[in-house]
């Protein structure tokens, strides 16, 4: 990894692989500097470069991938399915769930517990300075759920291996052993499988309370139970839902659901934190003072901005009007919203990303992009039309 000056990484960082990995670290905001636990908000995986590739076999065609006749990966061809007729899993695949990693609940009420809540209050308040993704440690139960790093499963009739970039492999265990009774908490957890048709569904416990379950914040203790069905519906397509049952925690388990995308012809690259690692010295400011700038916006203007604005790789914004407000919900978090608040007429916060957001207008004073700025730089994020807006 390439050095770049303290505190700071390249908006577009390019690797000795040849691939791109994009950082978010810090935020300004009419002059303070809202610098933000999110080390990485986004590991972008993408072969921009014209270099030689072979090496890490980045383009190298998936061995038994249907094509259609014009060679392009048949994503909707039947799944495949192991030799004792079980649905395969096997290959590398990105899940959808950008905004869960932000917001756990996506859209739905689940109550945290009185000491959840102030220890999740807290670490909004200090923009989760201390997070384990700033510290460079695991994920946890979240691992690949943000969506930008693939995840590779390894399937054998006993057992699946699930690989990331940067996180500890995952074993599941399909031999129908049970979950250890008193087992030592980890980061990742102990995991068990079993197929209910072509479902498999996996029982995880045993976490330490280290993790967090999604960036902003929201705690859980060793009583998680973590419970996945993951269903391949063709060769292109994994239907995931999530179950989290922590009842020291929450007042209820809650399920989320992710779609799971096959990326073909490419493989996984390792990735290593702490190399080069020089941003948690600069991790300062709290949010209570950052909102002393906040000004009140008028409804009027506020509806001028709803709508839905393509981020480049973060994918569909849409804006919308909450009460007097706005707010954001990203895509693969379920209808989650996002607060944002106002530091002038055109200006926002939005503190879960710890970034800016400026909108945009013609010379007629139409809303036509949206400006989302980090330390690093400004992503344009053009208006999409209404039509296009709802399809998706």
């Amino acid at each position: 990894m390439p050095v770049v000056p303290d505190g700071k990484r390249g908006a577009f960082q390019v690797e000795s692989s040849g691939r791109c990995r994009l950082y978010f670290a810090a935020q300004v905001v009419r002059g303070h500097t809202m610098t933000r636990m999110k080390r990485l908000i986004v590991a972008l995986a993408l072969s921009v470069m014209s270099v030689p590739l072979a090496a890490q076999w980045l383009k190298h065609p998936t061995p038994g991938l249907p094509r259609t006749a014009d060679g392009k990966p048949n994503l909707a061809a039947p799944a495949p399915r192991t030799e004792d007729g079980k649905p395969d899993l096997t290959g590398v695949w990105r899940m959808n769930g950008l905004g869960y990693s932000f917001n756990i609940f996506g859209n739905q009420q689940v109550e945290m517990l009185p000491w959840a809540k102030a220890v999740h209050a807290e670490r909004m308040a200090n923009y989760a300075k201390d997070s384990p993704d700033t510290n460079c440690l695991p994920a946890g139960p979240r691992a690949g759920l943000f969506g930008m790093d693939p995840v590779k499963f390894v399937q054998t009739p006993d057992l699946l291996l699930v690989l990331y970039e940067g996180a500890p492999t995952r074993q599941i265990f399909l031999d129908g052993r049970g979950l250890p009774a008193d087992p030592n908490p980890s980061w990742m957890g102990y995991s068990v499988g079993r197929w209910e048709g072509d479902t498999l569904v996996v029982d995880t416990a045993g976490f330490n309370d280290r993790t967090w379950l999604d960036l902003t914040g929201r705690p859980h203790t060793e009583a998680l139970h973590v419970t996945e069905r993951f269903r391949r519906l063709d060769f292109g397509h994994i239907q995931l839902h999530m179950t989290f049952d922590d009842p020291k925690t929450y007042s209820k388990p809650w399920t989320i659901a992710v779609e799971v995308g096959l990326t073909p012809d490419t493989e996984l690259l390792e990735h290593v934190c702490n190399e080069n690692e020089k941003d948690h010295g600069h991790l300062v400011g709290r949010l209570h003072d950052d909102k002393q700038a906040e000004v009140k916006v008028s409804p009027t203007i506020l509806a001028r901005y709803a709508g839905t604005y393509m981020a480049g790789p973060l994918g569909r914004l849409r804006v919308l009007v909450d009460g007097e407000v706005l707010a954001v919900e990203l895509p693969g978090g379920g209808g989650g919203r996002h607060a944002v608040y106002a530091t002038s007429d055109e200006d926002f916060s939005m503190p879960d990303l710890g970034v800016s957001l400026r909108f945009l207008k013609d010379a007629h004073g139409v809303v036509t992009h949206l400006r989302v700025t980090s330390v690093e730089g400004d992503t344009s994020a053009p208006r999409l039309p209404d039509a296009e807006s709802r399809t998706k």
